[in-house]
């Protein structure tokens, strides 16, 4: 893919590197998902499916071989314009992919495949790409889900970082791995704020007042409240929850927040409308503006990924397992990393993508190098070590959670 083509698509704010309009699922996690997690319960599934055995991963792969094709759903922003990966996929292992960007929105999408695969039916794709959370947890839980068989993703035992693996939504990756990953954390507009920024409680600071950026969705808001109050959200409680509830709606009501935003945060931080704000590293690293910086507060930082998923009863889930196994090895993931830009599950791209400007010459050079020595693409341990990810909720957790959180930004 050309160069120009990375930078007008980097500049395109209904894409912000695919994750704009990707991150859009979150405005779902208020009211549409509260009213979702209400009516869980009648939800239908194949029996829960939480814990799974090598019993049941042998019995599901026995006999399945690959069939040379499949069908992958993902986002927009998600593959390089020429389908350069994809391409070179085909080409090293023969298997044809029909690749469609058809996921807007997490619970949008839930809601076109629950009944299919509550029924075991197919959906018509092999694998899907669903972010952590109230969906991704739903279709576990439900049984829509293939278990993976690990002895098949050798490059993800290898490749993947520590971070990535035995997370707390999927505990021992059992039916997921991520695809690419993003941090919330801080952003702040160095024209304005002239203190090192480095803690929550900046965010709670009445010198701000009237210029600090909050996220609206419940998700995103609750887990930093629980830094705030020294909580770490993967743990917590109903009632850390609500002690968290209480610092936020005290930061609201001292008319510390000026918005709660959706999406529109990186505008407002570059432009001096707000000084620091919750921010998405991705939305920073594509902004390009040396005046605005992003930090993970001491306090933590949330991690949040993209899944790749096969649908349990896809069609051609060997060639599915493949697929993911190749994006697990750190050449194949480097061009994908050097298109998308957020953080890869495989740090050791980082030396492919240093190789790649190596080579280049101009913008290109100068893009990629800047890629390379990112924290916001490459992590260090430091910022890795305070990141935790969303709460795992159970289906009777879920409206209690909603009920909490979802009023703040609601000024109710």
């Amino acid at each position: 893919m050309s160069e120009l083509n990375r930078r007008d698509l980097r500049d395109d704010p209904a894409f912000a590197r695919g994750m704009t309009s990707r991150r859009s699922a979150l405005k779902l996690f208020g009211a549409s998902a509260a009213a979702l997690a209400l009516s869980a319960c009648s939800i239908p599934g194949q029996g829960g499916r939480g814990r799974i055995t090598q019993a049941q991963i042998d019995a599901f792969w026995k006999g399945r071989t690959g069939k040379g094709s499949l069908k992958w759903a993902n986002w927009p922003g998600y593959m390089e314009d020429d389908r350069a990966t994809i391409k070179a996929f085909t080409k090293q292992t023969g298997i044809k992919i029909e690749y469609k960007e058809v996921i807007q929105e997490a619970a949008d999408w839930f809601g076109k495949v629950q009944a299919p695969l509550a029924a075991g039916q197919s959906i018509d794709f092999d694998l899907m790409v669903v972010t952590n959370g109230i969906q991704s947890t739903k279709m576990i839980e439900l049984g829509y889900l293939a278990p993976l068989d690990h002895r098949r993703l050798p490059n993800f035992a290898r490749y993947a970082s520590p971070k990535f693996k035995n997370p707390s939504y999927d505990p021992g990756n059992a039916f997921t791995v991520p695809y690419v990953s993003g941090v919330t954390g801080i952003a702040y507009n160095t024209k304005y704020v002239k203190d090192e920024i480095n803690s929550i409680a900046q965010l709670f600071d009445p010198r701000y007042r009237g210029k600090v950026g909050m996220m609206g969705d419940s998700q995103e808001l609750g887990n930093f409240g629980m830094f705030a109050i020294g909580v770490d959200p993967e743990k917590s409680t109903p009632r850390d929850w609500e002690n968290a509830a209480r610092k936020l709606r005290e930061q609201r009501d001292q008319k510390i927040v000026r918005k709660y935003y959706e999406q529109n945060y990186i505008d407002a931080v570059a432009k001096g409308d707000v000084w620091l704000t919750m921010a998405w590293s991705g939305d920073v690293y594509s902004l390009a503006n040396d005046d605005v910086r992003f930090v993970v507060p001491r306090e933590g930082g949330t991690i949040w990924s993209d899944l790749m998923m096969i649908p349990e009863p896809a069609a051609n889930p060997a060639d599915a397992l493949t697929l993911m196994n190749w994006l697990y090895e750190p050449r194949n993931n480097a061009t994908l990393t050097e298109f998308i830009n957020y953080i890869t599950p495989v740090p050791e791209t980082q030396r492919f993508v240093r190789e790649d400007a190596a080579k280049a010459t101009g913008e290109d050079r100068a893009d990629l190098e800047r890629l390379a020595g990112s924290p916001l693409v490459y992590p260090t341990q430091a910022d890795l070590s305070r990141l935790r990810t969303y709460r795992v909720l159970t289906q009777q957790e879920e409206p209690q959670y909603q009920k909490i959180f979802t009023p703040i930004a609601q000024g109710s």
